[in-house]
């Protein structure tokens, strides 16, 4: 089964370099396809809400990630506000959950140098402790009118059938111009951020039982004792509305 690609640390490759690169392509291709047409015909006419001028669309260097909320089935929705985004991959970046104690318990500065929310923190489902992702971006500068527009558009995947736009807007809806979450979702990434039950829980990462780790594609993350969970969505980002 595929792996999910937010992880490929030193010691642990989980996909091939070959197929790697492969997965890679295909998607810059699907891209590129995007970034040749001047006009994107992904939005529905009926959606009166979705901006529609002529859209222009910049591939990034580097995949990145979108941790999403929302009902699976649904194309539409609200609560982007709640949506985190991180503009590198996290995998690499992580810490195992059987080296907490040893390199985050201490003094809450991970290896790769991102801080550690002891009230506040993520977990993929290789058991690696994750960095905090940030905001995801709602709004968009436009070159031409010089005017901060209250929305902005992604090109995203689920890295099987949809390759697709996502609008979100600044007052936190969301929509996507073709498929369903579920279809944008990379199902083998599975992430969650996990809190403390009360304002004097405790919930860290040493509580974790290992033996619930690897969690299997589009399965639930496991529950951890004395932490809330909240499980996200995880959407491969390939570039932006310019």
């Amino acid at each position: 089964s595929l792996v999910c690609m937010m992880t490929s640390i030193h010691g642990y490759q989980p996909q091939s370099q070959q197929n790697r690169r492969q997965t890679l392509l295909s998607i810059s291709s699907v891209v590129g396809a995007i970034t040749q047409t001047s006009i994107v015909a992904f939005a529905d006419e009926n959606q009166v809400s979705s901006p529609k001028p002529t859209a222009k669309f910049q591939r990034y260097p580097q995949m990145r990630f979108i941790a999403a909320l929302g009902d699976p089935k649904a194309s539409s929705g609200t609560g982007a506000g709640e949506w985190g985004l991180w503009r590198d991959d996290p995998g690499p970046r992580g810490v195992f959950l059987r080296d907490y104690n040893r390199q985050l318990a201490t003094t809450s500065v991970a290896p790769a140098g991102w801080t550690f929310q002891k009230d506040d923190w993520w977990l993929e489902e290789h058991g690696l402790i994750m960095s905090t992702p940030g905001s995801l971006p709602k709004k968009r500068y436009d070159k031409t009118t010089k005017t901060v527009l209250p929305y902005k558009r992604y090109v995203v995947t689920g890295d099987r059938e949809v390759t697709t736009i996502l609008t979100v807007f600044d007052d936190g809806r969301w929509e996507l111009g073709k498929g369903t979450l579920y279809d944008v979702t990379h199902l083998p990434c599975r992430s969650a951020r996990y809190t403390p039950h009360g304002k004097r829980g405790t919930c860290l990462p040493s509580a974790a039982e290992r033996k619930d780790f690897p969690v299997r594609p589009g399965a639930k993350m496991p529950a951890i004792s004395g932490c809330n969970k909240q499980d996200y969505a995880v959407l491969f980002v390939l570039g932006e509305e310019v």
